[in-house]
């Protein structure tokens, strides 16, 4: 059943257009990921679909039988509430009735009348109907699940963090049949990502998502809706079958510009070569290259491009010793002692609250310990990147605030090492008519994006980062784990995106009540060695089942090939070779069809097809090839 349906959606911000034309809807069980570059429209879209703003043209169809709620990047909630109050604001029909409840055993210990009677047993059987004796259990468990500490404390006075906390167990007990989350994992640290992660995997309703976070947006959706250049592509499956598909048709369509490129310049040579050569040319040929220079030409995919120079870091980085720190009467870690290297790659991971920018902001110098010592080397030049970022003038010129920090940057290497401060914004995806623009009208993403460039301006040998993912897209994210892990200088960064620490980490420093662990390795290392923790735990209470554990998969191990896989192992050959044959014959064709346009791509899209097929061929091939020679 369809919940909600949009048609040719349009939307514009300051004259430019977000999205035009666009359509989208969700029905009963789909569990939909919204992704794009920042200021591609994602979250407006999703006010849209909320019903929070309207747009410029297009309609909306709701589903009146159906129910939504809406996730805010940056929830609005009542100040004066207690979390437990506005967490069960997400059951508002149910709390009126079991404060109704409490109201009529009240009045009956004064008035013990049948009418009230009846009204009290009628409310009993619609509480029993809605499980809604359970509600405030749902909701305490939720909060501690979510890593609230305090259910009675005042909204107004909880961090930004545990607002969004608070927010997301409110839409989440309310169970609607749409569930609109934009970036529900801002702010979460990686043991409440993981559980949020496993709640919505078992949650049957549609779900309609924007997040960052590429392990949690695969575990998730079933289909992806890529926003881009204004418009809507949708793909079935989930995050890694969004990036086969997408690979296949970006594939395709290079393959196809550059058949008609190559075609195109044979063609405009002939046409080039003479006016009589011209007038004796068919018309048909003519028109056909007149067709082709005035088609509209595929929008080139731009990435962000960071290049910033290598500056000297010597032997000594950054010291500490005994480090101690508290907030007010609470010990936040103790006893912190490290002496960081040029090689280092540190993830910092820990519940929140238990002191992780905390010690970032005291690595930077930005805060003293309160025991313990800390120095830095001589050469060290400091990057650090907060969460908040406070210093962007929101009046200035996005151009203006990067000529807060230079004019230009020397990379050190190339004929071409100045990059000028509309070079580098160029870089960075923000084209010379927006770097007119003020800094107050960017999204989240593009604040935090030009917050980065700032840093990386500065060309620091050691980075400090402070949840760095939080509201980049993919593409930036991807291009800036691609930067650090080139990156020559000392990196410590707190995240709780696994993805990112996977890719970017060597070591993970773990919050441990108020410890602070050493685990070599990535984050996926880190829970590896976790694992093992628990599991050896019962080992030494029952050793011997254990050990036959461990000798059975010996006493039932195979070494070399089977019948059947010898047979497949015999057979691939052939497939291979027929397969290779099968490609340069397409190859072939898309030569011989160059004026049919139609023709290429269905080709092109054959061509991809079997070359997928070699290669999954030729890999199982191998497989076998090494099974075989081991026996």
């Amino acid at each position: 059943m369809n919940i909600f349906s949009g048609n040719n959606l349009g939307k514009s911000f300051n004259d430019e257009p977000l999205f035009e034309s666009i359509s989208i809807g969700i029905n009963e069980g789909e569990r939909i990921g919204i992704i794009g570059r920042n200021g591609a429209g994602k979250t407006t879209l999703l006010r849209i679909i909320a019903g929070m703003i309207a747009p410029d043209e297009g309609t909306m169809a709701f589903n009146k039988e159906m129910t939504m709620e809406y996730l805010e990047q940056v929830p609005d909630m009542h100040g004066k509430n207690t979390a437990m109050q506005e967490v069960l604001q997400g059951k508002g029909n149910v709390q009126a009735m079991l404060e109704r409840h409490a109201d009529l055993c009240s009045e009956l210990a004064h008035n013990d009348s049948d009418e009230l009677q009846e009204e009290l047993a009628e409310l009993g059987k619609q509480l029993d109907a809605v499980a809604g004796w359970d509600i405030e259990t749902e909701a305490r468990t939720l909060l501690q699940r979510l890593g609230v500490p305090d259910e009675l404390q005042q909204i107004d006075t909880l961090s930004g963090g545990l607002q969004k906390r608070v927010a997301i167990a409110k839409v989440l007990l309310s169970d609607p049949d749409l569930l609109i989350l934009d970036e529900p994992t801002n702010h979460l640290d990686a043991d409440s990502v993981q559980w949020l992660q496993d709640f919505l995997q078992k949650r049957t309703k549609a779900l309609l998502l924007i997040t960052h976070d590429r392990y949690f947006l695969d575990a998730v959706s079933n289909k992806i809706v890529e926003l881009e250049f204004n418009k809507v592509t949708t793909y079935p499956g989930n995050y890694e079958e969004y990036l086969v598909q997408k690979e296949a048709n970006v594939a395709i369509q290079e393959a196809t510009n550059e058949h008609i490129r190559s075609k195109l310049r044979t063609e405009l040579e002939w046409l080039q070569r003479g006016v009589k050569a011209r007038r004796t040319k068919q018309k048909s040929r003519v028109d056909w290259i007149q067709d082709m220079q005035a088609s509209p030409k595929s929008v080139e995919i731009r990435e962000v491009e960071i290049e910033v120079g290598d500056r000297f870091l010597g032997s000594r980085v950054i010291e500490t010793g005994n480090l101690t720190a508290k907030v007010g009467d609470k010990l936040l870690f103790t006893d912190f002692t490290w002496y960081a290297k040029r090689t280092d790659r540190i993830g910092i991971i820990g519940p929140n609250g238990s002191g992780k920018s905390t010690l970032l902001r005291i690595l930077a110098g930005h805060r003293k310990p309160d025991d313990g010592w800390i120095r830095h080397g001589q050469t060290v030049q400091i990057g650090y990147f907060s969460q908040e970022i406070e210093d962007l003038d929101s009046s200035l010129s996005v151009l203006g605030a990067v000529r807060e920090i230079a004019e230009y940057i020397d990379t050190g290497e190339g004929r071409d090492r100045y990059i000028s401060a509309p070079e580098l914004l160029d870089r960075f995806l923000f084209p010379r008519k927006r770097q007119k623009d003020k800094v107050g009208n960017l999204s989240g993403g593009e604040k935090r994006r030009l917050a980065l460039l700032r840093i990386l301006m500065r060309n620091p040998n050691v980075l400090l980062l402070d949840e760095p993912t939080n509201d980049l897209d993919l593409p930036t994210l991807s291009v800036l784990e691609e930067y650090l892990q080139h990156f020559k200088g000392c990196l410590v960064t707190v995240s709780h995106d696994r993805s990112f620490l996977d890719k970017t980490v060597n070591t993970i420093f773990a919050f441990e009540k108020t410890h602070i662990k050493e685990y070599p390795g990535n984050y996926s290392h880190y829970l590896e060695k976790k694992e093992q923790k628990v599991a050896s735990m019962p080992k030494e209470a029952s050793p011997q089942p254990e050990t036959q554990k461990k000798a059975k998969p010996k006493s039932s191990s195979k070494s070399g090939l089977s019948y059947k896989e010898q047979k497949e192992f015999e057979g691939l050959e052939g497939e291979i070779e027929s397969l290779e044959v099968e490609i340069q014959e397409l190859e072939q064709q898309m030569q011989d069809e160059g004026e049919n346009y139609e023709k290429v791509q269905m080709i092109g899209q054959n061509l991809v097809e079997k070359q997928q097929e070699l290669n999954a061929k030729f890999e199982r091939w191998s497989e076998l090839g090494e099974k075989q020679l081991s026996s």
